[in-house]
């Protein structure tokens, strides 16, 4: 068996989808920033005193596919993580400075990821995927009782 670092390593990006789904933000921005040093050498003098690497095409279409990729994994999470500062005691004002927006922005940024998360799950279960990803019935109903609270009103825990 292989490992899957070794082989994450190995692999060439040069498109955001040559990024295997769940590959780790980590391992994303490592490979980013080798690619981004050898572009950077190509910036020093040719008679640069210590042996460099420099950057190719490969290494730019790399850095281009690779931060449309981890934008696009940045993007994704949002929507957990507002929920994960909601459902932890953050207000939407608090949430929604943290995201630099106005607290019905927020809202509507968590209402479309559940959203998301609910046909998700719901076309899981229709393909008889023995464990759903997603939100079901009663999960995006809890996320939905979240954008009605008010903007400083924390969720409150039963005792």
């Amino acid at each position: 068996m292989t490992d899957p670092y070794v082989t994450w390593k190995a692999q060439e990006i040069r498109r955001p989808l040559d990024v295997p789904g769940a590959t780790p933000l980590r391992w994303q921005m490592e490979k980013e920033a080798e690619h981004e040093a050898r572009l950077m050498n190509r910036r020093l003098p040719a008679d640069f005193p210590h042996p460099v690497e420099r950057g190719t095409a490969a290494d730019a279409l790399a850095v281009i596919a690779l931060r449309e990729s981890i934008r696009r994994d940045m993007e994704t999470g949002r929507g957990v993580r507002v929920r994960d500062a909601l459902e932890l005691g953050a207000t939407w004002s608090e949430t929604a400075a943290a995201l630099d927006v106005e607290p019905d922005e927020a809202r509507e940024l968590l209402r479309a990821w559940a959203k998301r998360q609910h046909q998700l799950y719901r076309s899981d279960l229709a393909d008889g995927r023995p464990r759903p990803l997603g939100l079901d019935d009663q999960e995006h109903a809890a996320v939905l009782a979240l954008v009605e609270l008010g903007d400083d009103e924390p969720v409150t825990v039963p005792s």
